[in-house]
């Protein structure tokens, strides 16, 4: 069990390494639109540690970090070498000076415990093998009375494209995960209540906001696809074969465009629960 999580940590790795240059898409503005709303639902004070998990190219970090001055920090952590090189030069770009980047196992925190009044991840938590041992660690290093807050997709989001690339995956000989994969392995609501109870937490909220959009087209979309985690899967489509599957695929996403665009689902959930005194 050990050695599969490693080596599934290890492919999320090489995933987001090669992700990192084209992560920050215009396809994909609904980052930076959640790290904006998670700083408005975590509402952290000025002068207060933050520690945001999964950090990706920072647009967390970023937030985060402007919410919490004056003499607030953030400190962000991510397995990707290659996303903290991009989330280095965003904060810089932002003359930002209060938040300090570490390559990190999320499940494994190199910090003390009670140290942050606030942590958060933002469409990441599903990636980790053992998402309820990281919740664990992240409880372990929040103070007493903090809150931490996690955000991921509902059933909705990306819909009915999703279904329809997963499906084409499946056809072109692709073999997915037996069982829920992706984001796909919270489920719902409820679920994301039962992770933060089982981790400790009380005070437990849950809500979803829609934060879509229109995509001018079906370009658009599949920049969506080769700009996040969904590139590994295409990727594994044969090379022969991957003309012919964006071709079908795309003549799919074209059905679903009206006169304002394509309309982009990005129904996510907000959870958060607090640390006992």
């Amino acid at each position: 069990m050990a050695e599969d999580a490693q080596q599934h940590k290890d492919q999320v790795r090489r995933v987001f390494d090669t992700l990192a240059p084209v992560y920050d898409s215009p396809a994909t503005r609904f980052f930076p639109f959640c790290a904006d709303r998670l700083v408005s639902y975590v509402r952290p004070r000025p002068g207060s540690k933050v520690l945001d998990v999964a950090t990706g190219t920072g647009v967390v970090a970023i937030a985060f970090a402007q919410a919490v001055r004056p003499g607030g920090r953030v400190t962000a952590v991510d397995i990707s070498a290659d996303m903290l090189d991009r989330a280095a030069a965003n904060i810089g770009k932002m003359a930002l000076d209060n938040v300090d980047l570490h390559q990190m196992d999320a499940e494994r925190l190199d910090f003390r415990a009670g140290y942050f009044h606030s942590v958060v991840c933002s469409y990441g938590l599903f990636f980790l093998p053992d998402m309820a041992g990281a919740l664990r660690e992240w409880v372990r290093v929040l103070r007493p009375g903090g809150k931490l807050a996690f955000t991921s997709f509902e059933t909705t989001a990306f819909q009915p494209m999703l279904d329809d690339f997963v499906a084409r995956l499946q056809a072109f000989g692709v073999q997915l995960p037996d069982g829920p994969f992706g984001s796909q392995r919270i489920a719902s609501p409820e679920h994301c209540r039962e992770l933060l109870a089982e981790a400790g937490l009380s005070s437990i909220d849950v809500q979803n906001l829609q934060l879509g959009y229109h995509l001018r087209d079906e370009n658009d979309w599949w920049e969506v696809i080769t700009s996040t985690a969904m590139r590994a899967l295409f990727e594994q489509v044969p090379v022969d074969r991957q003309d012919a599957f964006r071709q079908e695929h795309l003549g799919f996403v074209a059905t679903q465009k009206n006169e304002n665009g394509l309309w982009l689902d990005v129904q996510t959930r907000f959870a958060s629960g607090v640390k006992a005194l």
